[in-house]
């Protein structure tokens, strides 16, 4: 027998993020922003799904997204993860909108 945890719905959750392009891109912001970067140093498209999942597992502290339905740490961060990326995608949606004058 193993005693790694088993995955369930906040794992999934976490996965599917993970291998949403629109997640990557917000990633791509974030770094940028954090780090003080212009786009031409840190393009679009640099994060895929290995990398938002390297930094998935960062922010919230674990090896592996099992975790995030034993650690109620590691879910309350997975939460904030989520809650901030879908501000970031209204607000992109909001900017789209203004852009092409249906504001």
């Amino acid at each position: 027998m193993t005693d790694q945890p088993k995955g369930g719905p906040q794992a999934r959750r976490a996965a599917m993020l993970c291998q949403n392009p629109r997640f990557w891109l917000y990633l791509d912001h974030r770094w940028r922003a954090k780090n003080a970067l212009e786009y031409r140093e840190f393009p679009d498209g640099t994060h895929k799904a290995a990398g938002a999942t390297r930094a998935l597992r960062r922010a919230c502290g674990i090896e592996s997204r099992a975790e995030l339905d034993h650690n109620d740490e590691a879910r309350a961060m997975l939460d904030r993860i989520v809650s901030d990326y879908q501000r970031w995608e209204r607000q992109q949606r909001m900017n789209e909108r203004v852009a092409g004058g249906r504001a």
